[in-house]
């Protein structure tokens, strides 16, 4: 019932294993996240492959040299029960700067920084560590 906790969830889980692809059904939301997790350098890379329903996305998850996986941690913040706004300057930091909030503004979803950048506010959609 919630597409982004699923999205969250399959990558938490591909991480635990130790996969090095993961597919997640696809939306427009889904793939923007993708998107913010490429360039917060998160994930390696992704795809999109259209298969006339609502499209796969196609993740590569980034490990490092060790072998263990960047992404240390994912959490859903706004819950489909329970949702969470807030105003530009109560944006929160997550881990001291070193991880990266996802907020769904009136421009799109942006992290935190960029949120703070453009002064606005928002849904707190996730924290990526």
């Amino acid at each position: 019932t919630d597409p982004i906790a699923d999205f969250l969830t399959r990558i938490r889980n591909a991480t635990m294993a130790y996969r090095r692809h993961v597919e997640v059904p696809g939306s427009k939301l889904k793939r923007r996240l993708a998107e913010i997790l490429k360039e917060e350098g998160f994930i390696e890379d992704f795809s999109w492959t259209d298969d006339g329903k609502q499209g796969i996305l196609h993740l590569t998850l980034k490990y490092d040299d060790v072998g263990q996986p960047v992404i240390e941690g994912l959490e859903r913040i706004s819950k489909p029960g329970r949702r969470k706004y807030v105003g530009a300057d109560e944006l929160p930091r997550v881990r001291s700067g070193l991880g990266v909030v996802i907020v769904s503004t009136s421009r799109g979803l942006l992290t935190g920084r960029e949120a703070r950048e453009q002064h606005v506010g928002g849904e707190v959609l996730c924290t990526v560590w």
